[in-house]
């Protein structure tokens, strides 16, 4: 049985094109998988803190020298990752926000980035993912257009995602970025092609 963790993160809980993007892939995957499991994680209803100094601190002691203080600072962090762990894919929901992920999300990853639970540090210094075999679906919007004109250097959304992800092992297997959602005249060809690009790779 597939799992798929979702995990959306944009401010609108209502009329938000990067939820109604999630809802349509996750619609097409449960389709492609019947008997799949999905949890949901939502950043906005589900509020994640920033990482503080003590969070910190535990991430760098080993587990025989952590302290009640400390066991308490890692737990949502060990949450997660357990969470993350136990997800065969992964599909991460985000709006762009000034030119990057909205800070729940960072947050989010703060949290779950962590050295000796999913990433490594080899001897000469390089990193290596600890998530293996599993595989991730980016929904992106933006309210303008980015592709392909002088503003996708300004784009870190997509490149930060792919990145970090890539960081802790778990591949990027499609980005559906949906962009122009601010304007009218555009948006329904925008979506109608992303739900095309959707279906091809969801198909039966």
């Amino acid at each position: 049985m597939k799992t798929l963790l979702r995990i959306d993160s944009s401010s609108r809980t209502q009329g938000s094109h990067s939820r109604e993007l999630a809802d349509y892939l996750e619609t097409k995957w449960r389709a492609l998988h019947p008997s799949g499991k999905v949890i949901y994680r939502d950043l906005v209803t589900s509020v994640i803190p920033h990482i503080h100094d003590t969070t910190i601190q535990g991430f760098y002691t080993s587990k025989e020298r952590m302290t009640e203080e400390v066991i308490a600072a890692t737990a949502l962090s060990d949450q997660l990752i357990k969470e993350l762990s136990v997800a065969d894919e992964i599909l991460i929901s985000s709006p762009l926000y000034n030119l990057n992920i909205p800070s729940n999300l960072k947050a989010y990853i703060d949290h779950i980035v962590r050295i000796d639970h999913t990433f490594g540090i080899h001897k000469d210094g390089s990193y290596y993912g600890l998530l293996k075999d599993k595989k991730a679906y980016l929904a992106l919007v933006k309210g303008g257009t980015y592709m392909g004109t002088s503003m996708q250097a300004y784009d870190f959304q997509e490149p930060y995602l792919s990145a970090i992800l890539h960081h802790m092992g778990i591949m990027v297997k499609n980005i559906f970025s949906l962009e122009g959602t601010s304007k009218t005249d555009v948006l329904q060809h925008n979506i109608a092609n992303i739900h095309k690009q959707i279906d091809t790779i969801f198909k039966n």
